[in-house]
C-alpha cells in the first residue's frame, strides 16, 4: 500500500510517501520544511497567522507531490503546537478542508507510541528494553518497549522551539541561561520518567531532527547524506563538545556549521541540552540515531488499517 504521511509539528512540516509492506517501508518521496508552527506558542496559546501560512505554503506544494505519486492513502499528524494552541482545532479542519489531508491533532501517547514502532520498525526484536527518545519542537517523547510491547511512554514539554523561547534570550546565550535551561530539562525528566524505569534501559535510539543533526554535524556532513546519519552511534563525549562550541557561537556562526541545517541553528543548542539532559538521567554513554520515526510508524500503522 502507498501512503502519504504528513507531519505537522512544532518546528517542522514533513513529508514521507512511502509503500509499506508489513513492517518494510520503502521510500518514494521524502520532504522536510523548517516552518515554525509553534513560534510563540508557549507565551501566547495560539498559532499566529504568520505561521500558519507558512504550513499552507508547504503544504500545497506536498499536495502536488502526493497526488504525483498515486498515494493510496494521506494521513496527516498535528502534534505539539497544535494541541497546545487555543485555535489548535481549527488549524487542523484548515489543513483537512484545503489540502484533503486526514489530519488530526494526536495526543502525546499516541505520538510516542507512533514514534516507538517507527523507531524500532526495521531492528531485530530484542529481549532487552529499548528507549526511543523523540526531541521535537513543542515536546519530547520517552518511550520504553520490548520487541513490539510499550511498557512506559510520556510526552513532555522540554521541546526545542519551547525551550529555547523560554531560556535563551542572548546571542550566544548566557552561561546562566544555558544553566536554567538544563536545570529546567532535568526537572522535567526526574518528574516524568521514574528512576526505576530509567534505570532499566542500557539501549537507546534517539529521532528527530536535533539527533539526525547531531550526527551529520559529528561526521561534518555537507551535503547531508541519510545514509551515514542512520545507524550512527552518537557519543556523550561529542555531545559534550558539541554543546560547549554551538553555545559559544552567535547565530550567524551557527548557521554555517557543517551538517546543521542553517534553519535549524535558532534551536539547535536546547536540542543538543535537552539530548544530553536525557543521556545523563539514563545513564547512557552514547544514543543510536535513527532517520526512521513517526513518519514510518504512522506509515505502518494506516497501512494495517487497510
Amino acid at each position: 500500500m502507498r501512503v502519504a504521511v504528513v507531519d505537522i509539528g512544532t518546528n517542522t512540516t514533513r513529508l514521507l510517501v512511502a509503500d509499506v509492506d508489513g513492517r518494510r517501508v520503502t521510500e518514494v518521496d521524502r520532504r522536510t520544511e523548517i516552518t515554525k508552527l509553534g513560534e510563540g506558542v508557549d507565551r501566547t496559546g495560539r498559532l499566529s497567522e504568520g505561521a500558519m501560512g507558512r504550513v499552507a505554503a508547504v503544504l500545497r506544494t506536498y499536495r502536488e507531490a502526493i497526488d504525483a505519486a498515486g498515494a493510496d492513502a494521506t494521513i496527516g499528524a498535528m502534534t505539539s503546537a497544535t494541541r497546545d494552541a487555543e485555535n489548535g482545532p481549527e488549524f487542523v479542519e484548515r489543513v483537512r478542508r484545503d489540502f484533503g489531508i486526514d489530519a488530526r491533532a494526536i495526543d502525546g501517547e499516541t505520538e510516542a507510541r507512533l514514534s516507538f514502532l517507527g523507531a524500532t520498525s526495521d531492528r531485530p526484536r530484542s529481549p532487552d528494553p529499548v528507549l526511543v527518545v523523540d526531541i521535537g519542537g513543542g515536546s519530547t517523547e520517552f518511550v520504553i518497549g520490548t520487541g513490539d510491547d510499550v511498557s512506559f511512554r510520556v510526552s513532555t514539554q522540554a521541546g526545542v522551539v519551547r525551550q529555547t523561547e523560554r531560556h535563551l534570550h542572548d546571542d550566544p546565550p548566557a552561561h546562566a541561561q544555558l544553566e536554567a535551561l538544563a536545570g529546567d530539562v532535568r526537572a522535567i525528566i526526574d518528574v516524568s520518567v521514574p528512576a526505576g524505569v530509567r534505570a532499566g534501559v542500557q539501549t537507546a535510539i534517539a529521532v528527530a531532527g536535533t539527533a539526525t543533526a547531531c550526527a551529520a554535524i559529528a561526521q561534518e556532513l555537507d551535503p547531508y547524506d541519510p545514509a551515514r546519519v542512520h545507524g550512527y552511534a552518537l557519543q556523550k563525549a561529542q555531545c559534550e563538545l558539541m554543546l560547549a562550541e554551538l553555545a559559544q557561537m552567535d547565530l550567524a556562526r551557527r548557521e554555517r556549521v557543517p551538517g546543521l541545517h542553517p534553519k535549524r541553528a535558532p534551536t539547535i543548542v536546547a536540542g543538543v541540552v535537552i539530548l544530553l539532559e536525557a543521556m545523563r538521567a539514563f545513564g547512557l554513554d552514547e544514543v543510536e540515531v535513527s532517520e526512521h520515526d513517526i513518519l514510518y510508524g504512522a506509515a505502518i500503522e494506516r497501512a494495517a488499517a487497510g
